[in-house]
């Protein structure tokens, strides 16, 4: 697996990220409000952006992609959550979609998905959560048997987002023996037959993007399907999971950042006992508190980012470090922001008691964080000499 990664001067850097902030500014903020009342899909704006070169962020450039560095993406993620977290989400998972695809596809595969996907006039959707198995994602049920030429896939998938609105589904079925080395990966088209999807669920935040199950019922895919070797299928969808992490720390980040705007301009205009809230010491010292945190968090994703760059053996770990203080800790920044607005920032109208249902739910995703202290504790305490976490992404 070899792929060039455009480097970028600062200046280059600087206009892909005003170009982005403008994208934002003008399709997804305005609209952010609505689409989380409505539940709205924003697939018109998305394809907007796929002209901007935001459905392959980080694929090569042959069919599509940007190619650009890791550094550069976290970057991008943030700009596009600060006006709706929900949306860069799941534009965080189309391109974890187009990465797999485009790192591990053969050139048929990369030639039949990633143009639509890279131009985001197709999506795609990650299938590796099931009913019963979360966190424990070795344990996959779904299967795949082999029949002639074919696969045939039986089983379920649970909170997945862009159920039912994407155009391929990269699946984590069991080919094999028990625990990870029996799981394989497929490319499934979302008009497959015998595939359905679930209600819509009803979540507390990420309204903008259907989350539903995604059902196998003897879903039948030729042999060439499958993604990358058998047996490789939940190596692939860790190898992944480092971007993946990055994407969603830097979308906490990004909404984090836009609750604190929200924040101090509301200390600003607000009199209490006779003077601008702004002029107490103790919001002087909370908004200080955030805007530390929140930059303290900042860095650490970028470190992340440099390390998968850089290929770094320890990439593994310093993403799950990042990915878990930065979701912490913009969950908290969001919700000391609707604090600091008092009754105001629990009404919808404000936009910040969106923000936080919005953010919660990234300290679960992409590796509980839970999960995230279990890499890093693991890693920490593994005996001198034994060979380190290592993840090609």
């Amino acid at each position: 697996m070899s792929m060039t990664t455009v480097t970028t001067t600062a200046e280059e850097r600087e206009a892909i990220l005003d170009a982005v902030r403008e994208f934002a500014e003008t399709e997804l903020a305005p609209f952010a409000a609505e689409r989380d009342e409505k539940h709205l899909f924003p697939r018109d704006s998305l394809t907007r952006g796929g002209e901007l070169g935001l459905g392959g962020i980080y694929a090569s450039e042959e069919f599509g992609g940007s190619g650009l560095s890791r550094t550069d993406t976290v970057a991008i993620f943030e700009e596009l959550a600060k006006a709706d977290p929900a949306v860069a989400a799941y534009i965080s998972i189309h391109n974890m979609v187009v990465w797999m695809i485009d790192s591990y596809g053969d050139q048929t595969q990369r030639s039949t998905w990633l143009p639509a996907l890279t131009a985001m006039s197709a999506f795609g959707g990650y299938c590796l959560t099931e009913p019963g198995v979360g966190s424990d994602a070795a344990n996959v049920a779904t299967s795949a048997v082999r029949e002639g030429d074919e696969y045939v896939l039986t089983g379920v998938k649970q909170f997945i987002s862009g159920a039912g609105e994407a155009a391929v589904y990269v699946v984590m079925a069991r080919t094999g023996e028990p625990g990870a080395r029996g799981i394989s990966a497929f490319l499934v088209p979302g008009d497959a037959e015998n595939l359905s999807f679930g209600a819509p669920e009803k979540k507390m935040g990420w309204h903008a993007q259907p989350t539903r199950q995604v059902i196998f019922d003897g879903v039948r895919v030729p042999a060439s399907a499958m993604l990358g070797d058998e047996g490789r299928g939940f190596a692939i969808a860790m190898s992944a999971l480092n971007g993946g992490r990055l994407n969603i720390a830097a979308c906490s980040l990004g909404g984090a950042q836009a609750a604190l705007d929200k924040a101090v301009q509301y200390v600003h205009e607000r009199v209490a006992f006779g003077e601008p809230l702004a002029e107490k010491q103790s919001i002087l010292f909370a908004v200080a508190d955030m805007r530390t945190d929140l930059q303290a968090a900042r860095l650490m994703v970028r470190d992340g980012a440099q390390a998968v760059d850089d290929k770094a053996p320890d990439a593994t770990m310093r993403c799950a470090m990042a990915k878990r203080f930065a979701t912490d800790a913009g969950f908290d920044v969001a919700n000391r922001a609707l604090q600091l607005h008092g009754g105001y920032g629990y009404l919808q109208d404000y936009g910040i008691e969106k923000i936080v249902r919005d953010l919660r739910v990234h300290q679960i995703l992409e590796g509980t964080n839970e999960i995230m202290r279990l890499i890093v504790g693991r890693e920490m305490l593994r005996p001198a000499g034994s060979t380190s976490m290592r993840s090609a992404s």
